[in-house]
C-alpha cells in the first residue's frame, strides 16, 4: 500500500527501523558530500517505503532541514563556507523552490520520476568528468554574481519539483564554473540549502505533500550522524570522493529506471 501524507495507520516496528537506517545513511552522505540527501531519500522512500513520488519528494525536503544545519556546523568550524556566495545562491533558490513546489502538484507521478532519473544522469556525468581541487576561492564579479543567482534559481526549481536540497547541482557547478575548492563548495552548498528547504517545506505542508511522521524520524536520525560525514570529507582525496559518490548514484539511477519501466509496463 502506498504511503500518503494523511496516512493514519499504526506502523509496525520494522517501518521505523527502515526509516532510521535510511536517515543514518543519508546523514552520513550529507556530511560527506555536502548534499541534502534527497538523491538517496527520494528513490529510497519510493522503492523501500512505498511512498508515491510526490510525497517522497516533499518528505525528503522536510527531512533535509535539520540534517543540513548539523552538517554545516562542521564545515563552518573549519572555515569552508563562503557566506556571500551562499546568500546569493539562496536568493535565487527561494524563488525557484516556490515555482517548483507549485508545479509539483500539477505533474504526473511518472513524469516526476523520469525527471528525477534524468537529473541523476546529469549529476553522474559531472561527478566523473570534474575532479575538484582543495585550492581555489570564489571570485565575485558582475558575471559570477549573475551566474550564482541563475544557479540558485535553477537549483530551487529542481528542489521544489524533486525534493532534493540542491547540493548535487551546486557543488559540481561551484567547482567547475566558479573556481571553488571541493570543501568550500560543499560547505557553501549546505548553507545555501537552508532557506530554500525551509521555504519549500512550508509550501509542501500547505499542499499536503509531506508525510510528517516519516520526515521527523528521518531528520532526527540523519542529524545524529552527519557530523561524522563532515570529518570523513576532509580525509578523502577529491578524486576518491567523486568516484565513490558517482558510483553510488549509478546504482540509484538504474534502480529507479527499472522501477519506472516496470510500472509503465
Amino acid at each position: 500500500m502506498t504511503n500518503t501524507p494523511d496516512d493514519s495507520r499504526v506502523y509496525p516496528r520494522g517501518w521505523y527501523v527502515k526509516l532510521i537506517l535510511l536517515g543514518l545513511f543519508c546523514g552520513l552522505l550529507t556530511g560527506l558530500f555536502g548534499v541534502g540527501g534527497g538523491v538517496v531519500l527520494v528513490p529510497a522512500l519510493v522503492l523501500i517505503m512505498r511512498f508515491d513520488q510526490r510525497t517522497a519528494a516533499g518528505t525528503s525536503l522536510a527531512a533535509i532541514v535539520p540534517t543540513v544545519i548539523v552538517s554545516l556546523i562542521g564545515y563552518a568550524a573549519s572555515g569552508n563556507v563562503d557566506v556571500l556566495a551562499a546568500l546569493i545562491l539562496a536568493a535565487g533558490m527561494i524563488a525557484g523552490t516556490q515555482i517548483g513546489t507549485y508545479y509539483m502538484a500539477r505533474v504526473r507521478h511518472d513524469v516526476l520520476q523520469w525527471m528525477f532519473i534524468a537529473f541523476l544522469v546529469f549529476v553522474i556525468v559531472q561527478m566523473f568528468i570534474n575532479v575538484p581541487s582543495r585550492a581555489g576561492m570564489i571570485e565575485f564579479t558582475g558575471v559570477s554574481i549573475s551566474g550564482l543567482i541563475v544557479l540558485g534559481l535553477a537549483t530551487g526549481l529542481l528542489s521544489g519539483l524533486l525534493g532534493v536540497g540542491g547540493g548535487v547541482v551546486v557543488v559540481p557547478m561551484l567547482i567547475v564554473f566558479f573556481g571553488a575548492s571541493d570543501l568550500i563548495a560543499k560547505g557553501t552548498s549546505l548553507l545555501m540549502m537552508i532557506p530554500g528547504a525551509l521555504s519549500g517545506t512550508a509550501a509542501n505542508i500547505k499542499r499536503k505533500n509531506i508525510h510528517v511522521r516519516a520526515a521527523i524520524v528521518l531528520g532526527l536520525s540523519a542529524s545524529s550522524i552527519t557530523w561524522l560525514g563532515a570529518i570523513l570529507a576532509t580525509m578523502l582525496t577529491p578524486l576518491a570522493s567523486n568516484l565513490l559518490f558517482a558510483s553510488f548514484l549509478v546504482i540509484i539511477t538504474v534502480r529507479m529506471a527499472l522501477h519506472a519501466l516496470r510500472r509503465r509496463g
